[in-house]
């Protein structure tokens, strides 16, 4: 089997896929390089830049030139989340200096504040509790992402790769916290997940057309929500459950699953 193109050094350990690295300016790539690239039916992991000049020339890319679109960008995942009318918390976003005069207009304390772009692993994710905390995030981030809180321990982790589920299990938050990120501590448990989340998080992908996704949902008063999408989610889950996440790809490349 021809070996696939890579960019981002997601598929280094694999076997048939040749890592050509990320270089700042296409011109950087050696003749040769550029010539696989320009040959290749597909470029894996491109980057969100190349992913857009890609798709521009009519190159396919793995993942899609649309899950890119949306890495870290919890604006543009809520907004497509409303648009598809995908169950979510109560979403926000406030623009300026001066919407603590309106918040309390949607929401009550505790709520919810996120960095909105560019954060992830937990970071950047505040329980606002009152208006001491809400003026100390509001120092800090612009714009406000605020949500409803949900006074859960536990989220569930849904991996989606190639339009199918590949593995999920439940996410633990340690005494204390209300983050369940495993970077915060947060216990990965293989307890099984409820069909109706794994169908909500097959159908959140589909919907949004993103191939490679870790959906965080959580159930809250019997309902399955979507907390937010994670393009580049952490591989503890698959070590968890004894799976080779690298055999798992080299598999779905091989019968040209993605």
């Amino acid at each position: 089997m021809k070996k696939k193109i890579a960019l981002e050094a997601r598929l280094r350990s694999c076997k048939n896929v040749i890592t050509l690295g990320v270089r700042p300016n296409f011109s950087d790539y050696s003749p040769h390089k550029a010539d696989l690239i320009r040959r290749a039916d597909k470029i894996y992991y491109p980057t969100a830049f190349y992913a857009d000049l890609f798709d521009a020339a009519g190159k396919k890319t793995f993942p899609s030139y649309h899950t890119y679109k949306c890495v870290q960008d919890k604006i543009r995942q809520t907004a497509l989340f409303d648009l598809l009318q995908i169950p979510h918390p109560r979403t926000r976003v406030f623009y300026g200096k001066r919407w603590g005069q309106t918040f309390s207009e949607h929401f009550e304390f505790p709520f919810i504040a996120k960095i909105p772009r560019g954060s992830a692993m937990g970071r950047g994710v505040y329980l606002i509790r009152n208006e001491a905390e809400r003026l100390e995030y509001s120092k800090r981030v612009s714009p406000a992402y605020l949500q409803k809180y949900f006074p859960i321990d536990r989220d569930i982790r849904v991996v989606v790769i190639g339009g199918n589920v590949v593995h999920a299990y439940w996410r633990i938050a340690p005494p204390g916290e209300f983050r369940t990120n495993v970077a915060v501590g947060g216990r990965v448990s293989l307890t099984p997940v409820p069909k109706d989340a794994l169908d909500l998080a097959l159908h959140t992908a589909r919907q949004c057309q993103w191939d490679d996704v870790g959906i965080d949902i959580c159930e809250h008063k019997g309902g399955f929500y979507v907390l937010e999408a994670n393009m580049k989610y952490g591989k503890e889950g698959f070590r968890k459950a004894g799976i080779d996440y690298i055999r798992l790809m080299e598999t779905l490349i091989e019968n040209k699953e993605i």
